[in-house]
């Protein structure tokens, strides 16, 4: 993805958030299984709560089902401006991001919800390019390529004011623009990581 410009309000702190999204119905070995919403919700605010997140700071996520959009409302709860950037069209990523996990009406209620209290509506990725990703391809994973420009819009405003909160199992290896290459990239650029372990969320364990 290009570099990124820093967003116009100059932010104080910006998080960036990343995090699994609510599992799709039948799927055969559960990741963020919907009963455990409400916790995942409760940890999240609690994060931004230890980092007495407010008005001055900005919040970047795609706005997926599941811990994008419990980012977006925590946030918003405590006045904190959001930025929902998204690898296509807010009509399509709600199509494929958002209605086809469990509850997917729920969820497609609550994303126009926040969607309706963003001081700037969602940004849709601008399309790939050759050279894009190594060896000049065109790198063909659209979510992966927005968690990179997600990265740049964050990074863009300098490094150690990066926090970036993250919903996640610990997996690793699933490459650039994953959430171990945001980790790694995140304190490379000495940010700071917030990871709440999902393994142990799902199992209604401490953090």
């Amino acid at each position: 993805m290009s570099a990124a410009t820093a967003p116009a309000c100059a932010p104080h702190r910006v998080i960036l958030f990343a995090g699994h999204i609510v599992d799709a119905p039948g799927r055969a070995q559960p990741r963020f299984p919907p009963e455990r919403v409400p916790e995942a919700a409760r940890r999240i605010a609690a994060a931004l709560a230890e980092l007495d997140a407010g008005a001055a700071d900005l919040g970047l996520t795609q706005g997926a089902a599941g811990g994008d959009i419990l980012f977006a409302e925590a946030a918003l709860a405590r006045a904190m401006p959001v930025q929902f950037l998204q690898p296509f069209g807010e009509a399509e990523f709600i199509e494929r991001s958002v209605r086809p996990v469990c509850d997917g009406e729920q969820w497609v209620a609550r994303y126009r919800s926040v969607a309706a209290r963003l001081t700037r509506p969602p940004r849709a990725m601008p399309p790939p390019t050759a050279g894009a990703a190594p060896g000049g391809a065109i790198d063909d994973n659209p979510f992966e390529r927005c968690n990179r420009w997600l990265l740049d819009t964050a990074l863009a405003c300098g490094g150690d004011r990066v926090w970036l909160l993250c919903l996640w199992d610990g997996q690793g290896g699933d490459g650039a623009g994953g959430t171990a290459h945001m980790v790694a990239e995140v304190r490379r650029h000495h940010g700071h990581v917030i990871h709440i372990d999902a393994r142990r969320l799902w199992q209604g364990e401490g953090p």
